[in-house]
């Protein structure tokens, strides 16, 4: 008896020590102790005929995943997932000899609607656009990697007459030009955005505007200048735009279009480091889930498979920070684009 009571007093700290850490993390308690759960399906039952779709908590502590990472200057807020999976097993009470079977409750969160995500680094991207039947889409992978080794071979003359003229995927048809890229062909740093926007568009140069201006201060910070040492360059050349005429981030079909010519940029290129500038430029570049959060990619050194201009495979360190539009909006996230910043320098001269 006293072996039971010393474990049920274990078992309710530890149950406490969890709740306060939930509480910490901002991460709200969706679980409730066997006996509540039992007192509850008790009532329930008492009150009406126990259904088979009828909802109950579930038993079993249930919290949404987080991805802490730790930065030189400052630990980042963790993202969590927007969906919580359901319980596989269901509970059992006892009543008056008889066993019942209650189905757990499936947790239901609310998602708040983000009217511009199109450059937001914490919200999960609007689903990409479906294909259209007028966009030129290459059906034949051997087609495809022809195309991709025809532009291996280019050179910088070669490849910028290349990217004016393509016509691989649907973006063409929207652009007033395509944006290259910019800055010093000897570079040791590349900067890789998401895409051109409006403004960027119209000029044919990447990061123009306010964003540019911030981007320009972040280089200046690190003793850096555009098109001194640096390279600026984007995951697609042509700017995306929704049906409404704004902004939005490529879909994955286009980034992999355009894909070889970043990879021929870089090949030609050879930086010590790249830095990626947001979520979407962050999980094209590394080829992750596009859903990634760029908190759960920052605050340590990434590596990328890349050809080099021998057409050898080789690590290529990338450092992920936030986009500067979506700091313009958030600026109190700019510590931690500092700290990136400054493990990028770190990495570099270690290069």
């Amino acid at each position: 008896m006293t072996s039971l009571t010393s474990d049920n007093s274990a078992e309710l700290a530890s149950s406490q020590r969890r709740q306060r850490f939930l509480t910490e993390m901002g991460i709200k308690v969706q679980w409730q102790s066997r006996a509540r759960l039992a007192q509850q399906a008790l009532q329930q039952h008492d009150a009406a005929p126990l259904d088979a779709n009828t909802e109950f908590a579930p038993t079993e502590p249930v919290a949404t995943a987080a991805s802490p990472i730790s930065t030189p200057a400052a630990t980042p807020a963790p993202t969590f997932a927007t969906s919580v999976p359901a319980p596989s097993a269901t509970a059992m009470v006892s009543k008056g000899g008889q066993d019942l079977h209650v189905q757990p409750l499936i947790h239901k969160p609310t998602v708040s609607a983000n009217a511009d995500s199109a450059w937001d680094d914490e919200v999960a991207a609007s689903p990409a656009p479906a294909p259209s039947a007028a966009a030129h889409e290459v059906a034949d992978v051997g087609i495809l990697n022809e195309r991709a080794a025809a532009i291996a071979q280019m050179d910088w003359v070669q490849l910028q007459a290349a990217v004016a003229q393509c016509t691989a995927c649907a973006l063409c048809k929207g652009r007033k030009q395509a944006v290259f890229g910019v800055g010093d062909q000897q570079a040791q740093w590349l900067l890789v955005g998401e895409g051109p926007g409006r403004t960027e568009d119209a000029q044919g140069e990447p990061f123009v505007g306010k964003s540019g201006k911030l981007l320009d201060n972040m280089l200046a910070s690190l003793g850096l200048k555009r098109g001194q040492n640096v390279y600026i360059a984007n995951i697609v050349k042509c700017r995306p735009s929704d049906a409404s005429g704004n902004d939005r981030p490529p879909s994955a079909e286009e980034a992999s279009a355009c894909r070889p010519f970043l990879e021929r940029q870089i090949a030609l290129l050879q930086p010590k480091l790249m830095l990626a500038l947001g979520k979407t430029a962050a999980v094209s570049l590394l080829q992750r889930d596009p859903q990634t959060a760029v908190a759960s990619l920052r605050g340590r050194v990434q590596q990328v498979q890349m050809r080099n201009a021998l057409a050898e495979n080789i690590a290529m360190p990338v450092v992920v920070t936030y986009h500067p539009a979506y700091l313009l909006r958030k600026p109190g996230d700019k510590a931690k684009a500092w700290a990136d910043l400054c493990l990028a320098q770190q990495q570099y001269a270690q290069a």
